[in-house]
């Protein structure tokens, strides 16, 4: 544990952004499940809505530090070319 007093308000910090980021993460998370389970099920106008959605939560948690900006992107990418296949075939 932290015993000097800007160590100690610095753990209080990481505390309180590691809470704010997972929910960042969580809902992230939660809606490329949603894209890829459309993708799975072959409903297209589904599909193309979930993936307008994720883009938009995916970029804000981005925006927000919780997540790499790289990392939303590759994950925006990947899921846009789940459902371009989709949309193609």
């Amino acid at each position: 544990m932290a015993n000097h007093k800007s160590a100690i308000k610095r753990a209080r910090q990481n505390e309180v952004r590691r809470i704010r980021n997972m929910g960042y993460k969580t809902r992230s998370k939660n809606v490329i499940k949603e894209v890829r389970a459309a993708v799975a099920g072959n409903a297209k106008e589904q599909a193309i809505e979930s993936l307008t959605k994720a883009t938009s939560i995916i970029q804000k948690s981005a925006s927000k530090g919780a997540i790499p900006k790289k990392r939303a992107s590759r994950k925006i990418s990947n899921l846009a070319r789940h459902v371009n296949r989709l949309t193609l075939s």
